[in-house]
C-alpha cells in the first residue's frame, strides 16, 4: 500500500473513533435516563406546546413550538441539528408517535422544526408532545465513503490530485492568465490571488486572515472564472458559511441553487434553494396535478371492502394500475424538473457534507472552491474534491478548528485538515495583508503571533475609534480580586458569576459615558464573547433587558465559535479561568482566541486573572503586548464604580 494510501487509511481509523466518540455522548445524554434528566441535559424539551404550522417556499410543513417559561435549562438545539418531535402518555415510556425534522431556528423557549414528511402527524394536536436530538450518522458514512473512494481510485485526475495534496508532487501553474478588471477595486494581494486562482491547473490557496476580505476575494474569483467555465461547485463546512456565500454570490446576479435541507438555510436565501426553485418551475402544477391523481387512485382503490366480486377486483387492480403509472411518471417529471434547475444554474452551493446530496451525487465538475477550509475534517473535504478536477481553498489555519469530540482521534491527527496538509507540502499559496476591520493595535498582537507581521491596516481603518479619547484596548486584570472560577456539574463547563458581573459593570459605565458626550452614530454593535457555554449562559441571563434601557445597542452573548466571521464595533471578551493551579483548559486552543481578538473593530476588552493565564506563552505574550501599549487596568478600578 501506498503512503498516501496509509496516511488516507489511518484518517479513516481516526474518523471512525470520531464516530464511536460522537455516538457515546449522544447514548450518555438519551440512554436510560427520563425526560427531566433529558431535559437537564438540554437535549429535550418536554412538554412543548404547538403554536403554528405552515409551509415554507419548498412546500415543506414548518412547526413552531414553545416551551413552558418555567422550564429554563439550558439546551444545546441548534439550527441545523437533527430532531425527533414525538408524543407520548407523560411517563417516561417510549414514545408512541415520531417524526424526525431539522431545527430551523431555536431562541430560548422557542423552535422552528422542519419536518421530514409532507403532511401534518394525526397526532400532534392531541397533548404530550416533546422534541429531543437524534443521532446524525449520515454525514460519518458519506465521509467514510468518500475516503474509500480516494483510496481505491482508479481515476488518473483524483490520483494525481491526491499526490499533490498529499505528498511531494508539485502543482502545476499556466502563465496565460491576467485578471480582467472588476467592479470591486482590489488590493494588490487580492489580484495575486485572484490571478493564482486562475492560473491553477490542481489547486490553490487563499490564506484569508482576519478581516482582509477572503470572502470579497473569494466571490470575485468564482465570478471571474464563470468567464470560461460554464459551472463551479461552491462548499463549506458549515451551513452558515455557504449562505454568507451564497448571498453575496447571488448579490453578483450570478444564478446559485443552494443544495440542502431547507432549515438548515436562511431566510434570506430560502428562495435560492433547490426546494423552492422546483416549487417555482413552470412544469411544477403539473406535478402536483399527477401525484394528486396517483393519490387520489390509490385511495379509492383501497375503499374497496374485502369481499367483492371479480368486476370491483378488476377495478381495483385497473385504479392501483393506473396509481403506479402516474407514480412513475411524477418520477420522470421531477427528474426533468430537478435537472433543469440544476443545468441553469451557474454555482451549485452546498456543504462539504451536502456535496453527497442525492440530487447532485452523480454530477461533475472543473473547479470547487471551498471556503472555511481550514475549519473542514479532511474526511468531509474530500467529498467535493472527488467530483472535480481543480480545488481551490480558502481559508486561515490559525482560525477555528473543525471540531473534534474525541481527544484521542484529535491528538492522532484528525484535527489536522486537508487545507493545513495542502498548505505545508506545496507553494500554492498567497496570503491577503491588507486588513479593512480593526484598529491596529488589535490587529497587532494576532499579526505578531500568528501572521510574522505581514499585515497592515488600511488607511481608514487603522486609527479609528468610538471617540478620540477612547483606548481601542483595554485588559481588566482580575487577579487578587478572589473571583474564583465554578463549575457546572451537568457539563463541567467553566463560569465565573463575579467576573461576569465586573463585565456588565464596565459595559454599563461605559455606554453610559458615550451617551454623555452625545455620541451619535445609529447603531453600536457589540458582541459579548466567551470560550465558555456556561459564562455565556450566565452573562445572557445578567444582561436580559439591556436593549430596552440602551435601545440604539445591536448586541450579541454567545461563545467565540459562533462569531467566527462575524465583526463588532465592540467586543467583550471573558476568559473565565481563575484558580490556584493556573488552569487554563479550553484556553489553551489559540487558534479559538485568535478569532476572539480579531473580532473588534474600534474597541476590544478583555478580562481575565494574570496570575492564573500569565504563565503560558500565548497569553504571556498577550501580557507584553498589553504592557507594551498601555492598555493594562486593574479590576480594583472598576469595583468602586
Amino acid at each position: 500500500m501506498s503512503k498516501i494510501n496509509i496516511e488516507l487509511k489511518w484518517v479513516s481509523e481516526l474518523l471512525l473513533l470520531e464516530k464511536e466518540e460522537d455516538l457515546k455522548q449522544y447514548q450518555h445524554k438519551m440512554a436510560s435516563t427520563s425526560i427531566v434528566q433529558r431535559r437537564k441535559e438540554g437535549v429535550c424539551w418536554y412538554p412543548v406546546n404547538i403554536e403554528r404550522t405552515s409551509y415554507n417556499a419548498g412546500e415543506r410543513l414548518l412547526i413552531r413550538i414553545t416551551r413552558p417559561i418555567e422550564h429554563k435549562d439550558s439546551h444545546i438545539f441548534q439550527s441545523g441539528k437533527l430532531v425527533s418531535l414525538f408524543s407520548n402518555n407523560g411517563t417516561n415510556s417510549e414514545a408512541k408517535n415520531a417524526v424526525s425534522g431539522v431545527i430551523n431556528r431555536v431562541k430560548k423557549n422557542e423552535m422552528i422544526i422542519t419536518i421530514n414528511g409532507d403532511n401534518e402527524p394525526d397526532w400532534i394536536r392531541d397533548g404530550n408532545i416533546g422534541v429531543q436530538l437524534l443521532f446524525d450518522e449520515n454525514a460519518y458514512f458519506e465521509m467514510i465513503r468518500a475516503l474509500n473512494i480516494v483510496i481505491n481510485t482508479e481515476d488518473e485526475r483524483l490520483t494525481t490530485l491526491k499526490k499533490i495534496l498529499l505528498s511531494d508532487s508539485e502543482a502545476y501553474f499556466s502563465d496565460d492568465f491576467t485578471i480582467e478588471q472588476t467592479e470591486n477595486k482590489l488590493n494588490s494581494s487580492q489580484t495575486a490571488a485572484i490571478n493564482l486562482v486562475h492560473k491553477a491547473k490542481d489547486i490553490a490557496i487563499i490564506h484569508g486572515p482576519p478581516g482582509t476580505g477572503k470572502t470579497t476575494t473569494l466571490v470575485e474569483s468564482i465570478k471571474q472564472t464563470l468567464n470560461y467555465e460554464k459551472q463551479v461547485l461552491v462548499c463549506a463546512p458549515s451551513n452558515a458559511a455557504v449562505d454568507l456565500l451564497v448571498e453575496k454570490l447571488h448579490n453578483k446576479e450570478l444564478k446559485v441553487v443552494r443544495i440542502g435541507h431547507p432549515a438548515r438555510v436562511t431566510e434570506e436565501i430560502l428562495d435560492l434553494t433547490i426546494d423552492a426553485k422546483i416549487a417555482n418551475h413552470n412544469s411544477y402544477k403539473t406535478l402536483r396535478a399527477i401525484k394528486k391523481q396517483s393519490n387520489e387512485c390509490y385511495n379509492i382503490a383501497h375503499k374497496y371492502k374485502r369481499n367483492f366480486g371479480s368486476e370491483e377486483r378488476e377495478q381495483r387492480r385497473l385504479l392501483l394500475k393506473e396509481s403506479s403509472k402516474l407514480k412513475d411518471e411524477a418520477k420522470q417529471l421531477e427528474y426533468y424538473i430537478t435537472n433543469d434547475v440544476l443545468d441553469k444554474a451557474q454555482v451549485i452551493a452546498c456543504t462539504l457534507v451536502g456535496a453527497s446530496n442525492f440530487q447532485i451525487r452523480d454530477r461533475k465538475y472543473n473547479t470547487v472552491f471551498i471556503d472555511e477550509a481550514g475549519q473542514g475534517l479532511e474526511p468531509a473535504t474530500w467529498i467535493p474534491i472527488t467530483k472535480v478536477n481543480k480545488v481551490i481553498f480558502a481559508g486561515d489555519h490559525f482560525q477555528l478548528p473543525p471540531t473534534v469530540k474525541c481527544f484521542e482521534a484529535a491528538k492522532k491527527g484528525l484535527s489536522e485538515t486537508l487545507f493545513e496538509k495542502a498548505f505545508k507540502r506545496n507553494k500554492a499559496d498567497v496570503m491577503l495583508q491588507e486588513q479593512y476591520r480593526m484598529h491596529k493595535n488589535i490587529m497587532q498582537f494576532s499579526n505578531q503571533y500568528f501572521y510574522n507581521n505581514k499585515l497592515e491596516a488600511n488607511e481608514a481603518v487603522k486609527n479609528w475609534k468610538l471617540f478620540p479619547e477612547d483606548s481601542e484596548i483595554e485588559f481588566i486584570d482580575t487577579a487578587g480580586c478572589g473571583f474564583q472560577e465554578q463549575s457546572q456539574k451537568e457539563n463541567k463547563s467553566s463560569f465565573n458569576p463575579e467576573e461576569a458581573n465586573l463585565l456588565l459593570k464596565h459595559f454599563t459605565n461605559y455606554i453610559e459615558n458615550l451617551e454623555a458626550i452625545n455620541y451619535n452614530e445609529e447603531e453600536i454593535s457589540i458582541g459579548i464573547l466567551s470560550p465558555y457555554k456556561a459564562q455565556v449562559n450566565y452573562l445572557q441571563s445578567i444582561f436580559e433587558g439591556i436593549n430596552t434601557i440602551h435601545p440604539q445597542l445591536k448586541l450579541s452573548i454567545n461563545t467565540i465559535d459562533s462569531f467566527q466571521g462575524q465583526e463588532k464595533d465592540i467586543v467583550y471578551i471573558s476568559l473565565v479561568r481563575s484558580n490556584d493551579k493556573c488552569e487554563i483548559g479550553f484556553l489553551s486552543d489559540y487558534r479559538r482566541m485568535n478569532v476572539a481578538l480579531t473580532r473588534a473593530k474600534k474597541k476590544m476588552v478583555v478580562l481575565g486573572d494574570s496570575a492564573t493565564i500569565g504563565n503560558d506563552k500565548f497569553y504571556g505574550a498577550f501580557l507584553d503586548y498589553i504592557n507594551d501599549i498601555n492598555a493594562y487596568r486593574s479590576a480594583f478600578e472598576y469595583l468602586s464604580l
